[in-house]
């Protein structure tokens, strides 16, 4: 098994689709929460365009993040957020550098 990982995503929304986007994550956010080997997901907003969010998860390795993103929740759940998008989003796994 892989070390824990932290997934940034990095998503720009249409103006008129960020409240319909802040909605499908306040209804998915537990949801993901409670999804084996997830300990953390939080929503960041841009400090100065607010169209610019940011979803911060924090998982207990890889093959955790890998499970979810194979599953019946996220394929839902991407599926109605990417149609929101005003440009293609972008994601980093990252793992903690302990040189």
């Amino acid at each position: 098994m892989s070390n824990p990982v932290k997934r940034i995503v990095k998503m720009q929304f249409k103006v008129e689709e960020t409240a319909n986007f802040i909605n499908i994550f306040l209804e998915s956010k537990p949801l993901i929460r409670a999804f084996p080997g997830c300990n953390h997901v939080e929503l960041l907003r841009h400090s100065e365009d607010t169209t610019i969010m940011f979803t911060l998860s924090h998982w207990e390795s890889e093959e955790n993040l890998e499970q979810y993103r194979q599953s019946e929740l996220f394929k839902s759940t991407w599926a109605k957020t990417k149609v929101l998008f005003r440009e293609k989003a972008q994601a980093w796994t990252l793992e903690e550098f302990k040189p």
